[in-house]
């Protein structure tokens, strides 16, 4: 515990003791939740709308659903849309990065340019007009949002080959007649996957609430699956009367992202330290 503290420091551990609560709250979701079928979508009307209590820790919904049980499930949908967001845009991003920038000449150049038609618009305004034209849906919101973010990891993986490309031991990799996939595979991607791993940390917090987002706006996921967004959203026509309805997840979507945030920030410095020590 001292080591992690010492690598991380208080602010990262104690996010990262709250993204592993997390984890184990959605992994366990089906013995934990209070009520686990109000938790699966099953309602109970004559239960709707009640305040927090000693029976509904976080009150319950217009459904009679128990907002605990949702939420707790709701872990898991929105966890996993954040880290396949993060997983999508990674797997189309450094590839492209990779190519980019240890080829160049043309390569680099038609990459790059079609790297820069999707930065040209807003993110978040891109993800919404892909996920209309897609559809409502789990999957669906995930390859959304993974379209408009992939470019951001395909310039950061470009511009840690720029660097690599020049070093000694892969000029003498080339010059020993090793293939470029090998050079690439064995030289390149080992250094450039440190960098894309922080970013991507730090990235899973913002992926998420970007997927609540499109639930909060009826192009996420599905009911009667929980999910945080999609809890806003039909709390928001209570609020501020049954303020709990929509303030409870709120709350939750805060919660986690700013976890995932801070632990990044922790990974990214602890990096930068590593590297300062090196030198």
């Amino acid at each position: 515990m001292t080591r992690l503290v010492q690598r991380l420091g208080w602010p990262g551990t104690i996010a990262l003791a709250i993204v592993v609560l997390f984890v184990a709250v959605a992994i366990l979701a089906p013995w934990i939740a209070p009520y686990p079928a109000q938790g699966a979508g099953a309602p109970n009307v004559i239960a709707k709308l009640r305040p927090p209590s000693a029976e509904y820790w976080l009150g319950t919904d217009h459904l009679g659903r128990d907002i605990l049980s949702r939420i707790i499930y709701g872990t898991r949908v929105s966890l996993t849309n954040g880290v396949l967001i993060v997983a999508f845009s990674l797997l189309i991003g450094l590839p492209v990065g990779l190519a980019a920038g240890y080829f160049g000449g043309w390569i680099d150049e038609a990459l790059m340019r079609g790297t820069d038609v999707f930065l040209a618009f807003p993110a978040l305004l891109l993800a919404v007009l892909m996920a209309a034209a897609l559809g409502p849906g789990f999957l669906n919101s995930i390859i959304a949002v993974a379209v408009t973010w992939w470019p951001w990891y395909a310039r950061l993986a470009r511009a840690e080959v720029l660097v690599l490309r020049g070093q000694p031991y892969v000029e003498a990799a080339r010059l020993a007649g090793v293939s470029h996939p090998r050079i690439i595979i064995r030289h390149i991607l080992p250094a450039t996957g440190r960098p894309l791993t922080v970013q991507a940390a730090l990235d899973v917090g913002p992926a998420l609430l970007t997927a609540a987002a499109l639930s909060f706006l009826g192009l996420g996921v599905l009911p009667p699956t929980a999910d945080w967004g999609q809890m806003v959203d039909a709390g928001r026509k209570f609020f501020p009367a049954r303020w709990w309805y929509s303030a409870m997840p709120g709350m939750t979507i805060f919660i986690v992202a700013l976890a995932f945030s801070v632990l990044g920030d922790a990974l990214r410095e602890r990096k930068g330290g590593a590297a300062r020590a090196s030198a």
